[in-house]
């Protein structure tokens, strides 16, 4: 018969045996991440109540944009005269970041019509669709023009220079460009194009084992042409897509990139060369901007202990990556995460499980004639 002592012995032999059986059997087919080259300074690794790394979201954009309450939503501050004598720094106080935080639970897009409306695309309906069925527990919000120029008045209307600068744009694809920034901003959660396809769960486009409270940025290659002539067709060796994006409220490169827009735009507008121009958008507010914007951030002393790494980051840490890459508290996914199919620059197909998002490149902001002119094939 088994004394209490023996008892607790045996039993402590066993739940032993148990944690390094466990162990041993996961170290070959699970691999983290790993953390190249920057360390963020606000990274906090703790796994604070993790379960699918999505919050709850129960707040729809027409609540927003007709001026309905919510306590604190998506981190933002209380309306009131931000803190801050710098753009970036009223934005940081108005919309803090919380890297420990989950993701939010919404799906932003952008279109003329909604899918309720007759006059809505049917060539579009299939791909809309596809994100409402596979995140069912998230918001999906197709956001018209209309809506958008009042639910950015909203959200920053204690910033007049971003709401100035977001009306004075006088294209619609410079709106749609500039709200997709100023939307995951504010609010967190995904933005995607109308002409975008979920392949799966944004819940899946990071290994589970990824602490999801040591980043607050997912996003994808759009380009990497390996051939000398790449600036006939791209405008960076690297290019980050922007027709998909997934952030937490706050991020510090939507941050930037809202202040660099509305910039720009307010000094093009006071020197009157704010005009509308289809060849500049890549470079003003579209990819060539987006990436610009996420180079400076890696290596910006501001952010990540620069003491910790080998120089500066460029597109030679990108290129021909098969595996996602977290560079602080970012996460890049390899070409084929959101590029799948396009045939060339390392890109698998659409059923590869590397593939989160299918585009089809409708370039439908460029003239009809110019549609998928550059775009890959």
């Amino acid at each position: 018969m088994l004394s209490f002592r023996r008892a607790l012995i045996i039993a402590a032999f066993v739940l032993t045996a148990l944690y390094f059986l466990r162990s041993s059997g996961s170290t070959e087919s699970v691999q983290p991440i790993p953390t190249r080259d920057r360390v963020f300074h606000e990274a906090d690794t703790a796994t604070k109540g993790q379960t699918t790394g999505y919050a709850d979201a129960k707040y729809s954009a027409s609540r927003l944009a007709s001026g309905g309450q919510k306590s604190n939503p998506g981190g933002q501050q209380a309306l009131g005269k931000p803190v801050g004598k710098t753009l970036q720094e009223k934005l940081a106080y108005q919309f803090p970041y919380a890297i420990e935080e989950k993701f939010p639970a919404y799906i932003w897009q952008t279109w003329k019509y909604t899918p309720a409306s007759g006059d809505f695309s049917d060539k579009f309906r299939e791909a809309e669709a596809s994100w409402t069925e596979k995140h069912p527990t998230f918001i999906h919000e197709v956001i018209t023009d209309a809506v958008a120029a009042h639910l950015i008045r909203y959200l920053y209307s204690t910033l007049p220079d971003v709401v100035d600068a977001y009306n004075a744009l006088p294209l619609p694809i410079l709106k749609a460009d500039f709200f997709r920034y100023l939307i995951l901003l504010a609010r967190g959660g995904i933005y995607t194009d109308i002409d975008t396809y979920a392949i799966k769960s944004a819940v899946e486009w990071v290994p589970e084992w990824v602490n999801r409270s040591t980043f607050g940025l997912v996003i994808g290659i759009e380009a990497d042409p390996d051939r000398e002539d790449w600036a006939q067709w791209y405008s960076r060796r690297i290019q980050f897509c922007q027709w998909t994006i997934q952030a937490k409220a706050g991020h510090p490169v939507l941050r930037e990139i809202v202040a660099a827009i509305t910039k720009e735009t307010l000094k093009r507008k006071k020197t009157g060369t704010l005009k509308k121009d289809q060849k500049g958008i890549v470079e003003f507010t579209g990819p060539a901007l987006w990436t610009d914007i996420l180079f400076k951030y890696f290596d910006d002393e501001r952010y990540f202990d620069m003491k910790t790494g080998k120089g500066n980051i460029t597109y030679e840490r990108f290129t021909g990556m098969k595996n996602p890459k977290q560079i602080g508290d970012v996460v890049v996914l390899p070409i084929t995460g959101f590029s799948p199919g396009v045939g060339q620059m390392g890109s698998e197909e659409p059923d590869h499980p590397s593939a989160c998002v299918k585009h089809d490149f409708e370039g439908t902001w460029k003239p009809e004639e110019e549609r998928h002119i550059g775009d890959p094939k």
